[in-house]
């Protein structure tokens, strides 16, 4: 039995960076790297969520500005594909996606660090098209502590603040970095479903920036997702893996906090190699095979794939 090939939904791409750097146009495979709108068309790509991630050497003094940078970037890379991509900034473009050969692009900021100290930098990157925010990287800033820091401390008063603007101006907070006081201190403050972008199981593989599985199941009762990260070294602890790594971590997750909580987070063009099998966004047909032959239906495919993103986008985005 064939799978047949279902939308994507991607939570998480670093692509931008490679492009702001004059690496690659994003347009065609043979540019190289892990994501392209040719490659992206033969994955079944419908919406990707394209990560701006603020580089180290520019935190925190020049955060904001290299922020604004990649931003500026990614509506530059829309200009330049009007008839393949369009920006997601509400329901109704989610809603438009099933009706169009568009490619939708959500724009995120990962890191926080782009707000400085300041609360109303969110409002101004919300009316420049940013949709989700990352609170955190991997190091402390001013909102909370990253994954990184292996401490034990919850929001900062700023961080509370940003959880409840976020809210109200309905954008998607991501915790995929934030270390796990943070991680339950967002759910106590959150009205809306939260996700985790690019994580995957520590039951599976001890990192600290995955998820352990009370946490997963957390995220379930919030109606949050996990997009499942493709990143070898969170998915086996020797830092080799293949598709069938990737199902193991969907499969133990769905065990754990069920289909309704999975996503994908693939983190192309952010990390350095991909599992054997999914070397770019043009092979999510062979995870698509590969679940199927685990044991997950064609409705439950669909859900991991497209759906359960489009359902927490619809409850979050105005």
């Amino acid at each position: 039995m064939t799978v047949l090939r279902p939308w994507v939904a991607d939570g998480h791409c670093d692509s931008i960076g490679n492009y702001i750097q004059g690496k690659r146009s994003l347009k065609q495979g043979n540019e190289g790297g892990h994501w392209d709108l040719e490659r992206a068309r033969e994955g079944g790509l419908a919406l990707q969520v394209m990560a701006c991630y603020i580089e180290s050497e520019f935190k925190p003094s020049s955060a904001t500005l290299r922020g604004l940078e990649l931003i500026h970037a990614v509506h530059q890379f829309i200009s330049e594909n009007p008839e393949k991509v369009m920006i997601v900034l509400s329901q109704e473009e989610l809603r438009q996606l099933p009706h169009t050969d568009k490619l939708g692009i959500l724009l995120s900021v990962e890191g926080g660090e782009i707000l400085g100290e300041s609360l109303f930098m969110l409002d101004i990157i919300y009316q420049l098209g940013v949709r989700a925010l990352g609170l955190t990287w991997n190091q402390r800033n001013a909102l909370a502590d990253g994954a990184g820091e292996r401490t034990h401390s919850r929001l900062t008063r700023l961080g509370e603040s940003v959880i409840h603007r976020m809210n109200e101006l309905g954008m998607v907070i991501d915790v995929s970095h934030l270390n796990e006081e943070g991680f339950y201190h967002v759910l106590d403050l959150s009205d809306a479903p939260i996700i985790a972008s690019h994580s995957c199981a520590y039951e599976l593989c001890q990192h600290p920036r995955n998820l352990k599985n009370d946490q997963l199941k957390a995220l379930s009762r919030n109606r949050g997702l996990i997009g499942v990260n493709f990143y070898p070294h969170f998915l086996s602890a020797d830092g080799k893996a293949s598709l069938n790594d990737v199902v193991r971590h969907i499969s133990h997750i769905a065990d754990i906090s069920g289909v309704e909580s999975i996503g994908l987070g693939s983190d192309f063009d952010g990390i350095d190699k991909a599992p054997y099998g999914l070397e770019h966004v043009g092979r999510y047909p062979n995870l698509a095979e590969a679940l199927l032959q685990a044991g997950f239906s064609q409705s439950e495919i669909e859900q991991i794939f497209y759906k359960n993103f489009m359902r927490l986008l619809m409850n979050v985005i105005k």
